[in-house]
């Protein structure tokens, strides 16, 4: 994992709701257009599958804090 990544996971709560959803469509952006043209149908899908596995009950949801511990280590 670069240390640019690292940094900002370690500091993403510190970015208001508006921040995030810029940096994430400046990372979208920022991809190769070829492999981007399925981006929204792709991530709608994944929604909507993840929120039917959480209200299933197949899955259980964790932390944001969980999900840094687990990529940093």
């Amino acid at each position: 994992m670069s240390e640019a990544f690292k940094i900002l996971l370690e500091n993403i709560e510190q970015l208001s709701t508006k921040e995030k959803a810029l940096a994430a469509h400046c990372l979208l952006s920022s991809m190769d257009p070829e492999n981007t043209l399925d981006v929204d149908k792709d991530w709608l899908s994944l929604a909507e599958s993840r929120s039917a596995e959480l209200e299933s009950g197949a899955v259980q949801a964790i932390s944001w804090d969980e999900i840094k511990k687990d990529i940093a280590s």
